[in-house]
């Protein structure tokens, strides 16, 4: 089973992409034929700052090495240096229609309000199917909203494979991404960058305490019982606590006399220890910027060599020569 999967490199990654994408991804490596890339080119609809994209690359490429990407068991590499992608993706732009993009979440939503969207974002769902079928994938792990990307990704290779009369493009299926509970950001609302309530997961340990700190709860007093069930708080301290550690806090809320001072400590402490093995591999990782580099190099050659294989043979159904690299 080859597992493929990308992550955009547009800001620093926080618990709520852990916990909804990147626990799970990392838990389908497993062998040689896992691929998880670092989506920098898809983030240049958005990053357009050239030192931070690059820093934006490194820390990715480190961060996900800490969490447990093991590059014996999958190939971490930079989407841009895989060349292959972009000439699939134009190999694929000549028979995907116009309609089918306009269709697209991505850009209706962004239609929608108004808002001006560039070739790139139209033309990003393209770029994804290249993604994925540069490795004849058999599964693609994704969140439920972004189950619409592979019914397109299905389609152009469907598309492609009846035009040009053959089996050439190999057609992935999905795998939804199990739904956890909610991570609510500091606000309490759906922790996402766009909102500006994430928490990083590898913050700092002061701005990480201060950040904990701010989550908003309500007015009441110590004294009185509280309900974990509608906490923030006690929802986010379930994603790292053991059961008993759950319920002996629960306990705490019900029977009153706990301010939620204390639930933020315990949330704190239970955060720190649960990434401290990842924060210690980080900066492990951080002082050998060679031994990264060369993670993603040999990423990249065996991505490449797998990618040359599907390009010659989608190349040759179109009529284009073979190339010898």
């Amino acid at each position: 089973m080859r597992v493929l999967s990308g992550i955009q490199p547009t800001a620093r990654f926080h618990w709520g992409n852990y916990f909804g994408a990147i626990q799970q991804y990392i838990a389908l490596q497993g062998n040689e034929q896992s691929f998880y890339f670092i989506a920098d080119l898809h983030a240049l609809t958005t990053v357009r700052d050239a030192k931070q994209l690059a820093q934006n690359n490194v820390d990715a490429a480190i961060d996900l090495l800490a969490l447990g990407l093991d590059p014996n068991q999958a190939s971490l590499f930079r989407q841009s240096d895989v060349p292959e992608v972009t000439e699939l993706m134009w190999l694929l732009m000549t028979v995907t229609q116009f309609s089918l993009l306009e269709k697209c979440t991505s850009y209706k939503d962004k239609a929608a309000k108004g808002i001006a969207a560039d070739a790139g974002l139209f033309t990003y769902p393209v770029l994804m199917a290249a993604d994925i079928l540069l490795y004849d994938s058999d599964v693609v792990p994704v969140g439920a909203d972004q189950i619409q990307h592979l019914e397109v990704t299905r389609d152009i290779a469907q598309r492609f494979n009846s035009i040009f009369d053959g089996e050439h493009l190999h057609l992935p299926t999905a795998r939804v991404l199990q739904v956890g509970a909610k991570v609510p950001g500091t606000d309490g609302e759906k922790m996402s960058k766009s909102y500006g309530n994430t928490i990083e997961i590898f913050e700092a340990e002061k701005p990480l305490r201060k950040k904990i700190m701010s989550i908003k709860t309500d007015s009441l007093p110590v004294e009185a019982p509280k309900n974990p069930e509608t906490c923030s708080i006690y929802a986010l301290y379930q994603l790292f606590a053991s059961p008993v550690q759950q319920a002996a806090l629960a306990e705490r809320y019900r029977a009153g006399g706990m301010g939620y001072g204390e639930a933020k400590q315990a949330l704190f402490e239970a955060a720190m220890a649960y990434f401290g093995p990842a924060r210690a591999k980080r900066e492990e990782l951080v002082s050998k910027p060679e031994l990264v580099e060369e993670i993603l190099q040999a990423g990249a050659k065996k991505a490449r060599a797998k990618g040359r294989e599907v390009l010659q043979r989608v190349r040759a159904a179109c009529g284009l020569g073979l190339r010898n690299s």
